[in-house]
């Protein structure tokens, strides 16, 4: 493959990995100005996204196994695409009705992103877990901008800006991906190297299970988190945030970017040390800084929240790696997809506790216990991950 096909799969990948969290968190900071435009209560409007993100993973499923067959350049301009027409949809709403169908839109397009987009870098490049890591940073960018673009677009234009600017620009993105692949310059990618020697059925079973149930049970503190910190910090840090969207929205992505700038050193990692204890590792610590978060405020709540986003970036790539090296390639977008079902599928349950405790107590102090005691759960899990003494040394396979 020329070499500037193995670099265009990848850009366009980490602007959808990029899109893509910031249409699924942007709505978290929009539902505050919200509050008082169409005066409804926060727990009755930051439902309405129960539905879209749900089907943000049921329906990666569907979305990996038609990626398999169509191709992920052809399914990532459905992505962009239908994703673009979506959010500017959304902004052109008059009620939450309208709002409820336009978020549930987004969700179904955004399902797409994970199965085909990652399958996609992961044939792609060579240095997989470096180029898992840097696709993995602009994940992070997506969710911190989705705060800092949506407040500030709230607060110069109003809500509708905040939904609309974004669509145009993934529209825009699509019609230039669009370009690209008629003209061959983005085709679907070759097979990396497998990482070392086949593994047995039993160790592959037993991989995929606890992959499966760790997975499911940090895709709920992910949702979570990601729906809590915006009115945590509304209700804790005023003092610093001042009036308005925009300073919320502000330390919000300052969060999302200080810890997702180093899903990189997930990625080094990933490829240079054994995946089970970079993977476990992560899940230890975020049972203490989901504890301590329960109860800071001030800047120690600022530096606590980045240091969970940290922990969550820096496992992904030895996760999707374990993925890849327990599960047969051919099948890599639609295992892909029953990781997202599993990890995004959680966030209606998710979003749900978030409103509830918030709605009884008016804070998150059980939160955040609890999602403490569900991160203790996955590390145990992990516990069981097929043993790694060493790196794996990759080996070559066919082109796919």
């Amino acid at each position: 493959m020329p070499r500037e096909s193995n670099r265009l799969p990848l850009a366009f990948s980490c602007l959808g990995h990029a899109y893509m969290h910031m249409f699924t968190a942007f709505y978290f900071v929009i539902v505050l100005a919200l509050e008082d435009v169409w005066q409804r209560p926060y727990h009755e409007l930051i439902e309405l996204w129960t539905l879209g993100s749900l089907l943000v993973g049921l329906a990666a499923l569907p979305c990996g196994w038609l990626g398999d067959r169509i191709g992920a350049a052809n399914m990532m301009i459905v992505f962009f695409v239908g994703l673009g027409l979506s959010g500017i949809a959304c902004g052109l709403v008059e009620g939450p009705s309208a709002l409820f169908l336009g978020l549930t839109a987004i969700g179904v397009f955004s399902a797409i992103y994970h199965p085909v987009g990652i399958a996609w870098v992961v044939r792609s490049a060579k240095a997989r877990g470096k180029a898992l890591g840097v696709n993995g940073v602009f994940g992070s960018i997506g969710i911190a901008s989705a705060g800092l673009v949506a407040g500030a677009l709230i607060d110069g234009f109003g809500w509708r800006a905040a939904f609309i600017v974004p669509g145009a620009v993934c529209l825009v993105t699509g019609l230039a991906l669009l370009v690209c692949h008629l003209f061959g310059l983005v085709p679907d990618g070759v097979a990396a190297a497998r990482e070392g020697k086949e593994e047995s059925r039993g160790d592959m079973l037993r991989a995929v299970g606890v992959l499966f149930l760790t997975m499911l049970i940090m895709g709920v503190v992910f949702q979570a988190t990601q729906a809590a910190i915006p009115k945590v910090f509304d209700l804790r840090l005023r003092d610093i945030a001042g009036d308005g969207t925009f300073g919320i929205g502000a330390i919000v992505a300052g969060v999302y970017t200080v810890g997702g700038v180093t899903q990189l050193v997930g990625g080094y990692l990933a490829d240079k040390f054994p995946l089970k204890p970079v993977y476990l590792g992560t899940f230890f610590l975020q049972v203490l800084t989901l504890t301590f978060v329960s109860a800071l405020g001030g800047l120690p709540l600022i530096a606590m929240t980045a240091m969970i986003v940290l922990l969550s970036v820096v496992a992904l790539p030895a996760e999707n790696l374990l993925l890849a090296r327990y599960t047969p390639q051919r099948h890599h977008s639609f295992v892909y997809g029953v990781k997202f079902v599993l990890a995004f599928g959680t966030a209606p349950a998710s979003i749900l506790l978030v409103s509830r405790i918030q709605e009884r107590t008016g804070e998150f102090v059980w939160l955040f216990w609890a999602l403490a005691a569900l991160a203790a759960v996955a590390a145990l899990a992990a516990l069981f991950l097929p043993g790694e003494w060493r790196r794996a040394r990759p080996m070559p396979l066919a082109a796919e």
